[in-house]
Protein backbone atom coordinates (compact mmCIF):
# COMPACT_ATOMS: atom_id res chain seq x y z
CA UNK A 1 0.00 0.00 0.00
CA UNK A 2 1.50 3.10 -1.13
CA UNK A 3 -0.32 6.47 0.12
CA UNK A 4 0.95 10.21 -1.21
CA UNK A 5 0.62 13.19 0.54
CA UNK A 6 -0.44 16.22 -0.44
CA UNK A 7 -0.89 15.25 -4.39
CA UNK A 8 -2.20 18.37 -6.44
CA UNK A 9 -5.08 16.76 -8.92
CA UNK A 10 -4.52 18.34 -11.63
CA UNK A 11 -3.65 15.54 -14.03
CA UNK A 12 -6.22 13.32 -12.59
CA UNK A 13 -9.48 15.83 -14.10
CA UNK A 14 -10.27 16.74 -17.40
CA UNK A 15 -11.22 19.98 -16.62
CA UNK A 16 -7.44 20.62 -15.32
CA UNK A 17 -8.53 22.07 -12.21
CA UNK A 18 -5.20 22.31 -9.78
CA UNK A 19 -6.63 21.53 -6.34
CA UNK A 20 -4.63 19.15 -3.91
CA UNK A 21 -5.26 16.00 -2.20
CA UNK A 22 -4.36 15.63 1.44
CA UNK A 23 -3.82 11.67 0.83
CA UNK A 24 -3.88 10.05 -2.86
CA UNK A 25 -3.24 6.18 -3.64
CA UNK A 26 -4.19 3.89 -6.49
CA UNK A 27 -5.84 0.37 -6.42
CA UNK A 28 -5.59 -2.12 -9.27
CA UNK A 29 -6.65 -5.20 -7.18
CA UNK A 30 -9.30 -5.69 -4.73
CA UNK A 31 -6.87 -6.68 -2.21
CA UNK A 32 -5.52 -3.08 -2.76
CA UNK A 33 -8.91 -1.68 -1.89
CA UNK A 34 -9.92 -3.46 0.86
CA UNK A 35 -6.37 -2.43 2.31
CA UNK A 36 -6.79 1.18 1.12
CA UNK A 37 -10.06 1.50 2.42
CA UNK A 38 -9.00 0.19 5.93
CA UNK A 39 -6.55 2.98 6.43
CA UNK A 40 -9.42 5.35 5.55
CA UNK A 41 -11.65 3.84 8.05
CA UNK A 42 -9.09 4.12 10.93
CA UNK A 43 -8.10 7.80 10.17
CA UNK A 44 -11.71 8.41 9.85
CA UNK A 45 -10.79 10.17 6.15
CA UNK A 46 -13.76 11.78 3.41
CA UNK A 47 -13.01 9.39 -0.24
CA UNK A 48 -13.57 10.55 -2.97
CA UNK A 49 -12.81 7.55 -5.97
CA UNK A 50 -11.54 8.69 -8.92
CA UNK A 51 -11.59 7.06 -12.62
CA UNK A 52 -10.87 9.09 -15.45
CA UNK A 53 -11.66 12.64 -13.97
CA UNK A 54 -13.77 13.13 -16.91
CA UNK A 55 -17.37 13.98 -15.61
CA UNK A 56 -16.09 15.77 -12.61
CA UNK A 57 -15.49 19.91 -11.47
CA UNK A 58 -13.68 20.06 -8.38
CA UNK A 59 -13.95 23.07 -6.66
CA UNK A 60 -11.67 22.73 -3.21
CA UNK A 61 -8.83 21.14 -1.89
CA UNK A 62 -9.48 17.50 -1.05
CA UNK A 63 -8.83 16.80 3.10
CA UNK A 64 -9.81 13.06 2.78
CA UNK A 65 -8.00 10.26 0.94
CA UNK A 66 -8.66 10.11 -3.16
CA UNK A 67 -8.70 6.58 -4.66
CA UNK A 68 -7.36 6.39 -8.65
CA UNK A 69 -9.43 3.21 -10.33
CA UNK A 70 -6.62 1.19 -11.52
CA UNK A 71 -8.08 -1.91 -12.42
CA UNK A 72 -7.38 -2.97 -15.69
CA UNK A 73 -8.33 -6.12 -18.13
CA UNK A 74 -10.64 -7.03 -20.74
CA UNK A 75 -11.95 -10.89 -21.81
CA UNK A 76 -14.72 -12.52 -23.36
CA UNK A 77 -16.15 -14.34 -20.61
CA UNK A 78 -19.01 -15.92 -22.02
CA UNK A 79 -21.31 -16.28 -25.47
CA UNK A 80 -24.79 -17.29 -26.72
CA UNK A 81 -25.97 -17.61 -30.50
CA UNK A 82 -26.42 -13.68 -29.99
CA UNK A 83 -24.33 -11.98 -27.84
CA UNK A 84 -20.56 -11.76 -26.13
CA UNK A 85 -20.06 -10.95 -23.19
CA UNK A 86 -17.03 -8.87 -22.19
CA UNK A 87 -15.86 -8.15 -18.85
CA UNK A 88 -13.52 -4.80 -18.50
CA UNK A 89 -11.90 -3.67 -15.51
CA UNK A 90 -13.20 -0.55 -13.97
CA UNK A 91 -9.85 1.84 -14.46
CA UNK A 92 -9.35 0.47 -18.39
CA UNK A 93 -9.75 3.85 -20.57
CA UNK A 94 -13.20 3.79 -22.26
CA UNK A 95 -12.28 4.79 -25.48
CA UNK A 96 -9.81 1.97 -25.94
CA UNK A 97 -12.05 -0.49 -24.76
CA UNK A 98 -14.78 0.48 -27.34
CA UNK A 99 -12.06 0.83 -30.21
CA UNK A 100 -11.17 -3.30 -28.73
CA UNK A 101 -14.76 -4.31 -29.33
CA UNK A 102 -15.13 -2.56 -32.44
CA UNK A 103 -12.22 -4.29 -33.57
CA UNK A 104 -13.16 -7.68 -32.44
CA UNK A 105 -16.35 -7.41 -34.01
CA UNK A 106 -18.59 -7.29 -30.99
CA UNK A 107 -21.50 -4.93 -31.87
CA UNK A 108 -23.25 -2.42 -30.32
CA UNK A 109 -20.74 0.46 -28.40
CA UNK A 110 -19.28 1.89 -31.48
CA UNK A 111 -22.46 4.89 -31.02
CA UNK A 112 -20.10 5.94 -27.56
CA UNK A 113 -16.98 5.66 -29.24
CA UNK A 114 -14.53 8.46 -27.88
CA UNK A 115 -16.70 9.49 -24.77
CA UNK A 116 -13.93 10.27 -22.03
CA UNK A 117 -13.79 8.81 -18.98
CA UNK A 118 -13.14 5.25 -17.52
CA UNK A 119 -14.96 1.27 -17.84
CA UNK A 120 -15.90 1.66 -14.17
CA UNK A 121 -17.97 5.22 -14.30
CA UNK A 122 -19.72 4.24 -17.67
CA UNK A 123 -22.75 2.77 -15.70
CA UNK A 124 -22.86 5.47 -12.58
CA UNK A 125 -23.80 8.13 -15.70
CA UNK A 126 -25.25 5.63 -17.86
CA UNK A 127 -23.57 7.19 -20.71
CA UNK A 128 -24.70 7.48 -23.84
CA UNK A 129 -24.46 9.48 -27.42
CA UNK A 130 -26.59 9.20 -30.56
CA UNK A 131 -29.18 6.94 -29.69
CA UNK A 132 -27.47 4.80 -27.20
CA UNK A 133 -27.14 4.31 -23.82
CA UNK A 134 -25.04 2.18 -21.10
CA UNK A 135 -28.02 0.15 -20.25
CA UNK A 136 -28.66 -0.69 -23.79
CA UNK A 137 -25.89 -2.72 -23.87
CA UNK A 138 -25.41 -3.82 -20.30
CA UNK A 139 -25.21 -6.92 -18.60
CA UNK A 140 -24.13 -6.70 -14.44
CA UNK A 141 -21.09 -5.17 -12.41
CA UNK A 142 -19.30 -6.20 -9.61
CA UNK A 143 -18.80 -3.74 -7.06
CA UNK A 144 -17.10 -3.27 -4.03
CA UNK A 145 -19.63 -2.32 -0.65
CA UNK A 146 -17.83 0.09 1.37
CA UNK A 147 -20.00 -0.61 4.47
CA UNK A 148 -19.85 -4.32 4.49
CA UNK A 149 -16.66 -5.37 2.89
CA UNK A 150 -17.38 -7.50 0.67
CA UNK A 151 -18.10 -8.21 -3.87
CA UNK A 152 -21.62 -7.27 -4.64
CA UNK A 153 -22.68 -7.78 -8.21
CA UNK A 154 -25.59 -5.53 -9.93
CA UNK A 155 -27.62 -6.82 -13.04
CA UNK A 156 -29.90 -4.78 -15.57
CA UNK A 157 -32.28 -4.34 -12.94
CA UNK A 158 -30.45 -3.47 -9.89
CA UNK A 159 -29.18 -0.30 -11.30
CA UNK A 160 -32.21 2.06 -11.54
CA UNK A 161 -30.63 3.29 -14.90
CA UNK A 162 -32.28 6.50 -16.42
CA UNK A 163 -31.33 9.32 -18.72
CA UNK A 164 -27.40 9.88 -17.18
CA UNK A 165 -28.53 8.46 -14.14
CA UNK A 166 -27.96 5.82 -11.88
CA UNK A 167 -28.76 4.49 -8.38
CA UNK A 168 -25.03 4.98 -7.70
CA UNK A 169 -25.52 8.48 -7.78
CA UNK A 170 -28.57 8.57 -5.53
CA UNK A 171 -29.25 5.67 -2.95
CA UNK A 172 -26.19 3.99 -3.41
CA UNK A 173 -23.38 7.21 -3.21
CA UNK A 174 -20.58 6.48 -1.80
CA UNK A 175 -21.66 3.33 -0.85
CA UNK A 176 -19.73 0.98 -3.73
CA UNK A 177 -16.57 1.07 -5.42
CA UNK A 178 -17.41 -0.17 -9.37
CA UNK A 179 -14.32 -2.86 -9.79
CA UNK A 180 -15.53 -4.60 -13.37
CA UNK A 181 -18.51 -4.24 -15.93
CA UNK A 182 -19.74 -6.93 -18.39
CA UNK A 183 -21.47 -5.78 -21.54
CA UNK A 184 -23.72 -7.51 -23.74
CA UNK A 185 -22.75 -7.24 -27.11
CA UNK A 186 -24.35 -8.33 -30.24
CA UNK A 187 -23.33 -11.17 -32.38
CA UNK A 188 -25.69 -9.28 -35.29
CA UNK A 189 -25.48 -5.80 -34.95
CA UNK A 190 -28.16 -3.35 -34.59
CA UNK A 191 -27.37 -0.38 -35.96
CA UNK A 192 -28.26 3.30 -35.05
CA UNK A 193 -27.45 5.66 -37.27
CA UNK A 194 -30.70 8.13 -37.67
CA UNK A 195 -29.92 10.18 -34.65
CA UNK A 196 -28.00 13.58 -34.82
CA UNK A 197 -25.41 14.25 -37.15
CA UNK A 198 -24.51 10.61 -37.65
CA UNK A 199 -26.68 9.89 -40.70
CA UNK A 200 -25.51 12.60 -42.54
CA UNK A 201 -21.99 11.92 -41.93
CA UNK A 202 -21.80 8.79 -43.02
CA UNK A 203 -23.13 10.46 -46.00
CA UNK A 204 -20.65 12.75 -46.22
CA UNK A 205 -17.94 9.57 -45.79
CA UNK A 206 -19.71 7.83 -48.76
CA UNK A 207 -20.50 4.58 -46.81
CA UNK A 208 -23.58 2.97 -48.65
CA UNK A 209 -23.61 -0.26 -46.16
CA UNK A 210 -22.75 0.62 -42.85
CA UNK A 211 -20.38 -1.48 -39.92
CA UNK A 212 -19.38 -0.71 -36.79
CA UNK A 213 -16.22 0.24 -38.11
CA UNK A 214 -17.85 3.04 -40.46
CA UNK A 215 -19.82 4.01 -37.30
CA UNK A 216 -17.19 4.43 -34.60
CA UNK A 217 -15.31 6.99 -37.30
CA UNK A 218 -18.31 8.84 -38.13
CA UNK A 219 -18.77 9.33 -34.03
CA UNK A 220 -15.41 9.81 -33.78
CA UNK A 221 -15.54 12.93 -36.75
CA UNK A 222 -18.32 14.57 -35.62
CA UNK A 223 -16.97 14.30 -31.72
CA UNK A 224 -13.46 15.82 -32.92
CA UNK A 225 -15.29 18.84 -35.05
CA UNK A 226 -17.63 19.78 -32.31
CA UNK A 227 -16.18 19.11 -28.60
CA UNK A 228 -12.99 20.44 -27.10
CA UNK A 229 -9.76 17.44 -27.15
CA UNK A 230 -9.54 17.60 -23.19
CA UNK A 231 -6.26 17.58 -23.53
CA UNK A 232 -6.04 20.56 -24.91
CA UNK A 233 -8.87 22.70 -23.15
CA UNK A 234 -9.75 21.98 -20.14
CA UNK A 235 -13.55 20.00 -20.05
CA UNK A 236 -15.71 17.81 -18.96
CA UNK A 237 -17.89 16.94 -22.21
CA UNK A 238 -21.32 18.26 -21.55
CA UNK A 239 -21.83 20.06 -18.81
CA UNK A 240 -25.81 19.62 -18.58
CA UNK A 241 -28.44 17.38 -19.19
CA UNK A 242 -31.00 17.95 -21.72
CA UNK A 243 -34.28 18.53 -20.37
CA UNK A 244 -37.66 16.82 -20.70
CA UNK A 245 -40.57 19.19 -20.54
CA UNK A 246 -44.38 18.42 -20.75
CA UNK A 247 -45.56 18.67 -23.95
CA UNK A 248 -47.97 21.66 -23.53
CA UNK A 249 -44.95 23.82 -22.51
CA UNK A 250 -43.05 22.45 -25.52
CA UNK A 251 -45.87 23.84 -27.74
CA UNK A 252 -46.28 27.09 -26.32
CA UNK A 253 -42.53 27.70 -26.74
CA UNK A 254 -42.53 26.67 -30.03
CA UNK A 255 -45.25 29.47 -30.85
CA UNK A 256 -43.23 31.68 -29.20
CA UNK A 257 -39.02 30.68 -30.26
CA UNK A 258 -40.19 28.76 -33.99
CA UNK A 259 -36.50 27.13 -33.75
CA UNK A 260 -36.52 25.50 -30.45
CA UNK A 261 -35.17 22.35 -31.10
CA UNK A 262 -36.70 18.89 -29.23
CA UNK A 263 -38.09 15.25 -29.49
CA UNK A 264 -40.48 13.12 -28.13
CA UNK A 265 -39.69 11.22 -25.08
CA UNK A 266 -42.80 9.54 -23.97
CA UNK A 267 -45.27 9.74 -21.54
CA UNK A 268 -46.33 13.64 -22.94
CA UNK A 269 -42.96 14.69 -22.73
CA UNK A 270 -40.55 16.38 -25.32
CA UNK A 271 -37.01 16.66 -25.01
CA UNK A 272 -35.12 19.98 -25.91
CA UNK A 273 -31.42 19.94 -26.91
CA UNK A 274 -30.09 22.12 -23.90
CA UNK A 275 -27.43 23.80 -26.03
CA UNK A 276 -29.86 25.61 -27.81
CA UNK A 277 -31.12 27.04 -25.19
CA UNK A 278 -28.02 28.37 -23.61
CA UNK A 279 -26.89 29.51 -27.46
CA UNK A 280 -30.23 31.27 -27.22
CA UNK A 281 -29.09 33.31 -24.21
CA UNK A 282 -25.66 34.32 -25.63
CA UNK A 283 -23.75 31.97 -23.80
CA UNK A 284 -21.59 30.28 -26.72
CA UNK A 285 -18.68 31.50 -27.00
CA UNK A 286 -18.70 33.56 -24.05
CA UNK A 287 -15.20 33.72 -22.01
CA UNK A 288 -14.57 35.43 -18.85
CA UNK A 289 -10.86 35.05 -17.31
CA UNK A 290 -9.98 31.72 -18.37
CA UNK A 291 -13.57 30.29 -18.02
CA UNK A 292 -16.34 30.20 -20.47
CA UNK A 293 -18.54 28.56 -23.02
CA UNK A 294 -16.96 26.68 -25.80
CA UNK A 295 -17.19 28.26 -29.16
CA UNK A 296 -18.63 25.32 -31.32
CA UNK A 297 -20.85 23.99 -28.65
CA UNK A 298 -22.79 25.89 -25.78
CA UNK A 299 -23.38 22.73 -23.50
CA UNK A 300 -19.81 22.42 -22.81
CA UNK A 301 -17.69 24.89 -20.51
CA UNK A 302 -14.27 25.03 -20.31
CA UNK A 303 -10.88 26.05 -18.61
CA UNK A 304 -8.86 27.58 -21.08
CA UNK A 305 -5.74 27.40 -18.37
CA UNK A 306 -5.61 28.55 -14.85
CA UNK A 307 -9.69 28.65 -14.15
CA UNK A 308 -10.59 27.34 -10.86
CA UNK A 309 -13.47 25.11 -10.20
CA UNK A 310 -15.57 27.88 -8.45
CA UNK A 311 -15.32 29.95 -11.46
CA UNK A 312 -17.00 27.33 -13.62
CA UNK A 313 -19.64 26.27 -11.32
CA UNK A 314 -20.53 30.09 -10.44
CA UNK A 315 -20.52 30.77 -14.46
CA UNK A 316 -22.74 26.99 -14.81
CA UNK A 317 -25.17 29.27 -11.82
CA UNK A 318 -25.09 32.05 -14.04
CA UNK A 319 -26.80 30.18 -17.21
CA UNK A 320 -29.64 28.49 -15.52
CA UNK A 321 -30.69 31.53 -13.94
CA UNK A 322 -30.46 32.89 -17.32
CA UNK A 323 -32.57 29.55 -19.02
CA UNK A 324 -35.37 29.27 -16.38
CA UNK A 325 -35.82 33.01 -16.54
CA UNK A 326 -35.78 32.88 -20.19
CA UNK A 327 -37.58 30.10 -21.09
CA UNK A 328 -39.41 28.86 -17.89
CA UNK A 329 -36.92 25.88 -17.96
CA UNK A 330 -34.58 23.96 -15.37
CA UNK A 331 -31.48 22.96 -16.61
CA UNK A 332 -29.81 20.14 -14.33
CA UNK A 333 -25.99 19.50 -14.52
CA UNK A 334 -24.77 16.34 -14.94
CA UNK A 335 -21.62 16.80 -14.26
CA UNK A 336 -20.24 15.96 -10.73
CA UNK A 337 -19.41 19.05 -8.47
CA UNK A 338 -17.53 18.07 -5.41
Amino acid sequence: MYIQENISLLPYNTFHINVTARYFASFATVGELAELLTYAKNKSLPLLVLGGGSNILLTHDFEGLVLKNSMEGVGLVKEDNLHYYVKAGGGENWHRFVQYCVEQGYAGLENLSLIPGCVGTSPMQNIGAFGVEIKDVFDSLEAWDIEEGKVVTFTLNDCGFGYRESAFKHQYKGRFVILTVTFRLNKQPLFHTSYGALEQELQRMQVKEPGIKAIAQAVINIRVSKLPDPAVIGNAGSFFKNPQIANAQFTALKQEYPGIQGYPAGDGYTKIFAGWLIEQCGWKGYRRGDCGVHAKHALVLVNYGNAEGNDIFNLSCEILDSVQNKFGITLEREVNIV
